[in-house]
């Protein structure tokens, strides 16, 4: 954290740098309610503006061929709402950028009698335009990792690999996890990312609040930013300085 403040102050940049930003939900100003988990369409258009003008967005299955890009960021949306098909969709078509959806699969399952529901459904995540959007895992079931037992967890993560495949939909193998948690305890943790190795899992996606590198320092703890609805213009310049703004 001490590193990324003063790489921050001086302005010094690494090949190796990467800012990996969390999202969920989009809303019109008029329509939006008080929830750090909504940003406004207003508000998100600024802020992608500001990106394209600095930063060059990425897609995880891109990071490899991209690993020697300056300034590289990786935009991620939780959840699959059916308020990024209409709001978020359009801007990144506007200013030419690329985002992660990461989708819970039972969550979709669950919603797919709403018209129009809150997620998307699989016909429409399967339709997102490739060149703006790649796919992630987020769970099955959306609960904490931290609470399940190995087993559970395995059953969970298979289960969302497996219902991506049923419905055809193309997906990098990046494990973002719900609520940011998973097993911490030496041996549970061990055992959790042995589980990850197994399963093929190339990186997995806590929250962190943190600048991260690519080549991962530790590929199954890699932190996001969190970008909350109610973040003023400012500081959400100082979390893509710094990733944190208390330091």
């Amino acid at each position: 954290m001490l590193l990324n403040f003063i790489k921050g102050i001086l302005g010094i940049k690494f090949s190796t740098d990467l800012r990996i930003l969390m999202y969920h939900q989009i809303m019109p100003e008029k329509d939006r309610i008080d929830n750090d988990l909504i940003i406004s369409v207003e508000k998100l258009d600024e802020q992608l503006k500001y990106i394209k003008q600095n930063f060059e967005t990425v897609f995880f299955s891109e990071l490899d061929e991209k690993k020697d890009t300056k300034n590289k960021l990786i935009i991620t949306f939780d959840d699959g709402y059916y308020n990024n098909l209409v709001y978020l969709i359009p801007l990144l078509i506007k200013y030419q950028l690329k985002a992660t959806i990461c989708i819970p699969t039972e969550l979709i399952e669950k919603d797919l009698e709403n018209i129009p529901g809150t997620f998307m459904s699989f016909d429409e995540i399967k339709s997102l335009p490739k060149e703006h959007v790649e796919i992630a895992m987020h769970s099955h079931s959306h609960k904490n990792y931290a609470e399940m037992s190995i087993e559970n967890a395995e059953k969970d993560i298979r289960e969302n690999i497996a219902t991506l495949e049923k419905h055809q939909i193309q997906f990098s193998n990046v494990l973002v996890y719900p609520y940011g948690k998973f097993p911490k305890r030496g041996s549970e943790k061990k055992r959790f990312f042995e589980l990850l190795e197994k399963l093929n899992i190339s990186a997995g996606l806590r929250i962190g609040n943190n600048l991260s590198s690519f080549p991962w320092k530790n590929k199954f703890e890699v932190k996001r930013i969190n970008i909350k609805g109610s973040d003023s213009f400012a500081t959400f310049k100082r979390k893509l300085r710094f990733g944190k703004i208390k330091l």
